[in-house]
């Protein structure tokens, strides 16, 4: 219904893929209900987000504006030109790129002020916002880019460090006050709530308490996937959140120019039978090792499998060091490697496609989810080992590498080739696959109905914008 029409909402992502991506989606649902929205960037992020609206087959894309704020990179010491996490090349450089978007608040002021939007619905990376937002009376939505299971757990993790009460590091703890005995270790939390961690920390607190202030939280997920999650997040931790999961009827590139013809890689598909190839992609952040990179290679041959594997390089390596000696002979027409970026949710969609390597970030295994692909887990930082026991223990569609320790960007990671041959031949072993496929395939049905008009999805969008409705009209 557009009866919303005099609303108007500033969606404002992370410069990162992973939050620009779920978050750009989530304006497009909004401008499809006629809500006006505004998607707030930095110059050098606007082409990709104005393409992807480009894209966009509702008549509603005309509802959708850009407005850019100018990126202060240069003065805080980051190189020129880098307006995007992927230009962050190395960890030490991230706190002074998160320093630098707090420089944005006074030009995002200004634009609050003279378009007094509705609604602001600013990433989690944004603490400040918040106040930006209260200065002008107007409500703002935090959008996490993370899934309900994550988001409780982590809370539970600040509030009750239960890692504290172990001996050792690689001691299971349950997290405790959580639905479903779900155990982990102090490595896999990471050094995310731990004491060495303090620029880390304070960030990390300012943003908590910006989220108890603001109005609500908006999370990428659909209920029905982790509805005892959902529940726990509003009922225990007293939170107000809606989910928005996007429809994933739109088969579009996300955001990069695909580094192989999207028809050429599903014309290697086509001739694969159904489910026989595995899909190997680490998402945007993860940046592996040469010594890694040969371990992946050896093990995809060794399962003797047909897989399709996506290689982002770190910009510094040269050379194929990390290809076995006349790998990619020996590997015509049985794997295909896609150097840069990939068509994913068209590769995931594919029926020959079989099962999943996956990073666990919250975008992958939403789309895996979504195409009803079994996952094979190799978590690495964030909070990905969350999502790690969401698909192994909870939904039960995956098989865990096993990865045992959280790290920044994947730089420590090392899980030798037999591991990687052994989780492959396990998911692709008929009385596994079989299980998986049937829970992964109802999952996806799942997903389709939230979004379809009525779905849980749907209506829960609908309550948002009525919310905000009123909202607005109380304080005109």
């Amino acid at each position: 219904g557009s009866n919303y029409g005099p609303l108007h909402i500033f969606f404002f992502p992370f410069m990162a893929h992973g939050h620009m991506i779920p978050l750009v989606d989530m304006a497009k649902l909004f401008a499809a209900k006629g809500v006006r929205t505004t998607i707030i960037t930095t110059p050098l992020n606007a082409p990709i987000i104005s393409k992807t609206i480009e894209q966009t087959k509702t008549h509603q894309s005309k509802e959708i504006n850009i407005q850019t704020i100018k990126f202060p990179n240069v003065g805080v010491g980051l190189p020129e030109g880098c307006e995007h996490s992927d230009s962050v090349l190395s960890t030490d450089l991230f706190p002074i790129f998160l320093k630098a978007t707090t420089l944005m608040q006074e030009p995002f002021e200004q634009l609050l002020l003279h378009q007094r939007p509705n609604c602001v619905v600013a990433d989690w990376f944004f603490p400040w916002t918040t106040d930006s937002a209260a200065k002008f009376g107007i409500p703002r939505l935090v959008f996490h880019g993370i899934s309900f299971f994550s988001l409780c757990a982590t809370k539970i993790m600040s509030l009750y460090k239960p890692y504290n009460n172990t001996c050792s590091d690689s001691e299971l703890f349950v997290i405790p006050n959580f639905p479903g005995e779900i155990k982990m270790t102090r490595l896999q939390v990471g050094n995310f709530h731990t004491k060495d961690n303090v620029g880390h920390n304070s960030f990390w607190n300012e943003a908590e308490e910006s989220e108890e202030r603001s109005y609500g939280v908006v999370v990428n997920s659909f209920y029905e996937l982790e509805k005892d999650y959902a529940d726990h997040y509003r009922n225990v931790h007293g939170r107000k959140a809606w989910l928005c999961n996007r429809n994933k009827e739109e088969k579009i590139f996300r955001g990069n120019e695909a580094s192989i013809d999207e028809h050429e890689c599903l014309k290697w598909l086509d001739t694969q039978t159904t489910n026989s190839v595995v899909y190997v992609c680490f998402g945007s952040a993860v940046k592996f090792s040469d010594s890694q990179l040969l371990e992946i290679a050896m093990g995809l041959e060794a399962s003797g499998q047909q897989f399709i594997w996506v290689v982002r390089k770190s910009i510094q390596e040269k050379g194929e060091k990390w290809l076995p000696e006349g790998f990619e002979k020996r590997m015509e027409g049985k794997g295909l490697i896609i150097r840069g970026w990939a068509p994913q949710v068209l590769i995931l969609e594919h029926e020959a496609i079989g099962a999943f390597v996956t990073h666990c970030g919250w975008n992958s295994t939403l789309e895996a989810v979504s195409a009803g692909v079994p996952m094979i887990t190799w978590p690495v930082g964030a909070e990905q080992f969350f999502n790690e026991k969401l698909v192994i223990e909870v939904l039960k569609i995956g098989v865990p590498v096993g990865v045992k320790k959280w790290s920044y960007s994947g730089v420590d990671c090392c899980a030798k080739w037999d591991v990687v041959e052994k989780a492959v031949k396990m998911v692709f072993a008929k009385e596994e696959l079989e299980g998986m496929r049937k829970r992964a395939k109802v999952l996806a049905q799942m997903a389709r109905r939230a979004v379809e008009e009525g779905g849980s999805s749907d209506s829960n969008l609908d309550v948002l914008i009525q919310e905000l409705g009123t909202l607005s009209s109380l304080s005109r």
